[in-house]
């Protein structure tokens, strides 16, 4: 399959091309030679007995999002007519697909598998001899790993990411670099011949690509044959029951650092991220500088032989980039850091309201703000001698970091008030009314309330007994839905759409208000996907740009476009839609509201955009067992402009922060949507 892991999006970065290997032919146990014709040698078949029957073997994944959302994950037979005509968007018949057994627990590799051959496939076939001549040719099949998401246990064309052929999790390999498009370099395939007269590559010719015109061929016997692509020249095999094991593929696999050093580790995590990230000039990253800045805690901590110094090496590095996919494990093991500096707290909450003003949202009964006689709605303009802003700009949250200015900002309001439990601070207030300010010396105390109210999560906290997706009828007429998350089960969230989709239709319903406001993301293809459910037509949703090491610069595939694939009528929806967003909205969740954008589909309604985070996530194992990430890819619109990072989604109904809405007893935000549908023909 094409790994496609999200957004937590996920997408699939190629790197630099790998020549077919030059293994030696293995000393088969038997072996027979089929008679040529024409000029064309037959093929020395190894272990022969009649060809495959059933075929068995492992995958093996390392990548730490390989089971994201996964409930039906299959083996299938893969016709790969898509590879030989070199059809990036071909669909694998459905007619052609043998599903396989999975024989062992698909959440813990290796898992193993079981796959029969039917005595006669349908695949598609081809003709790879290129002699001028029109045969019938041969079917040519992988084995893949593919997860069924839609329809009849079947992979149609949005299982398959839009068509082609595997590139990762396959019985054969392909190369990592981008210009070569997938190119086959090594492998099994399993090849079905209708007769003895149709022919094969025996290798890969001089190009170092298959089926091309330079291969030198081979004549096959009726029936299956595997076909070894990593040895010179081929091997064929006519075992009964052959072992295949799948190939995770380089792109795919996890770089694992926690063998090193704490500094090698350090050094290799830099050297990558100079060259991988993809957002470095865009926000003007200077590498060299960061790694002369960090460097001295890695060593300390190497030094020191120091676990907790080295975590927290990472956690300043990682906070040091402004990027809200950027971040690691690290941050687990210093709970009690976390706990130490910001279990403090003075009873109170700000707010930043659109003219500019802080003031209070929140004030605990009894707590320290309150016991010094700070009123709800009190304005701040002082913290501890300096001015509100200047305070608020020095703050460095435990959230970090952030893509969006706009949310550190909201979560610099937040740790601004947090410390140490005996903490002292003074703060100039001003409260309603009064015609001076204050300053009061305040203690923090041991309080979490004021936390929980200022969180961005608050209004959308989960118990984790929640589906994927919750819908509602509204008093308004309008139908309610939040989608919780693209990380959930991916078949459960379809099967939970689709329903809704069909009884918005069914009872002709007034409009769809959709809650984006407390998502926070997973499967990009999912959230496109989703999307398309409110569009007729394919579109064109844009492309990603990823790191090709061998150009030693990002490269964009031409024919890698994502495109919506809309389901059939009865699940379309072309009502009346509002997408509420906000800050907490990232990842794979704005590229959902974005996707509800084009050609205007829906009121984008909000306080604020969306959190900015526009990459897709690569994925690095670093010393004692910390997982890092950062974004290895930028998503760019159809025009080639980067969307998202950093900007996020802005609302095309924007709700005010004020007074007014800040005191609200309900929701403003649900209410501006409410209210832009009616205002709609």
């Amino acid at each position: 399959m094409r790994f496609k892991l999200s957004s937590l999006i996920l997408c699939l970065i190629l790197a630099s091309c790998a020549a077919p290997a030059q293994n030696t032919v293995p000393t088969p146990t038997t072996t027979s030679v089929v008679q040529g014709q024409n000029g064309i040698p037959a093929a020395t078949i190894v272990n022969d007995e009649g060809g495959p029957v059933t075929v068995t073997g492992t995958l093996t994944y390392t990548n730490l999002l390989f089971t994201l959302g996964v409930s039906e994950p299959e083996i299938i037979l893969e016709d790969e007519a898509g590879f030989v005509d070199r059809n990036r968007h071909f669909t694998i018949p459905v007619k052609s697909q043998v599903i396989g057994q999975l024989t062992s627990d698909f959440y813990s590799s290796p898992v193993s598998y079981s796959l029969s051959l039917p005595e006669a496939p349908n695949g598609d076939y081809r003709d790879v001899n290129h002699d001028g001549k029109k045969d019938k040719g041969v079917q040519i099949f992988g084995i893949a790993y593919w997860v069924n998401i839609w329809g009849d246990p079947y992979l149609e064309v949005r299982d398959l990411y839009g068509g082609g052929w595997s590139t990762a999790y396959a019985s054969f390999s392909v190369s990592p670099d981008p210009s070569q498009n997938g190119e086959v370099n090594g492998g099994k395939y399993i090849v079905y011949s209708p007769d003895d007269q149709q022919d094969f590559p025996s290798g890969f010719g001089a190009d170092h690509k298959l089926f091309t015109n330079d291969d030198p061929l081979v004549r096959l016997p009726q029936g299956y044959t595997v076909v070894d692509m990593d040895t010179d020249p081929f091997t064929f095999d006519r075992s009964k029951t052959p072992t295949i094991d799948l190939i995770e593929g380089q792109a795919s696999q996890l770089d694992d650092y926690s063998q090193m050093s704490y500094t090698d580790a350090f050094d290799a995590l830099i050297k990558q991220m100079s060259q991988e990230y993809a957002f470095t000039d865009y926000k003007h990253i200077d590498w060299n500088a960061l790694h002369a800045k960090y460097l001295p805690e890695f060593q300390k901590a190497q030094a020191d032989q120091d676990v907790h110094e080295y975590l927290l090496a990472v956690r300043d590095f990682s906070w040091s980039i402004p990027d809200g996919h950027v971040g690691s494990s690290a941050i687990q093991g210093l709970s009690a850091d976390f706990q130490n500096e910001t279990g403090g707290g003075l009873g109170m909450a700000i707010r930043e309201l659109d003219d500019g003003r802080v003031i209070v949202n929140y004030i605990l009964p009894s707590g320290p703000a309150d016991l010094a006689g700070i009123k709800l709605r009190a304005e701040i303009t002082q913290y501890n001698g300096k001015p509100i802003e200047d305070a608020l700009s020095a703050v460095v949250p435990w959230s970090s970091p952030f893509s969006s200015p706009i949310v550190r900002k909201l979560q610099q309001l937040r740790y601004l008030l947090r410390s140490q439990v005996g903490s002292n601070v003074t703060v100039t207030y001003r409260n309603p009314g009064a015609a001076t300010s204050q300053t009061v010396n305040l203690t923090s105390v041991a309080e979490t309330q004021s936390f929980s109210f200022s969180s961005l999560a608050k209004g959308g906290a989960t118990t984790g007994y929640e589906l994927p997706i919750a819908y509602q009828l509204l008093d308004s007429g309008y139908v309610y839905v939040e989608i919780y998350s693209f990380a959930d089960n991916s078949r459960l969230s379809i099967e939970e759409w689709e329903r809704l989709m069909k009884d918005l239709n069914d009872n002709h319903a007034k409009g769809l208000i959709i809650d984006m406001r407390h998502n926070n993301g997973g499967s990009g293809w999912l959230a496109d996907q989703m999307a398309a459910y409110f569009f007729s037509e394919k579109l064109d949703l844009g492309n990603t740009e990823t790191y090709d090491k061998s150009r030693k610069a990002f490269y964009l595939d031409p024919e890698a476009e994502t495109y919506f694939y809309p389901p059939d009528k009865q699940f379309q929806y072309l009502g009346k839609v509002a997408v509420l967003v906000g800050p907490n909205c990232s990842s794979a969740c704005e590229f959902f509201s974005r996707d509800m954008t084009l050609q205007n589909r829906a009121q984008i309604v909000g306080q604020y955009p969306t959190g900015g985070l526009g990459g897709s996530i690569e994925a690095v194992l670093l010393p004692q067992n910390v997982y890092f990430q950062f974004p290895n890819g930028r998503n760019l619109d159809k025009n080639g402009n980067i969307i998202i990072e950093g900007v996020g989604v802005q609302p095309t109904v924007k709700v005010p922060v004020d007074e007014t809405t800040l005191f609200a007893s309900g929701d403003p935000v649900l209410d501006a949507a409410v209210k832009a549908l009616n205002a709609e023909p």
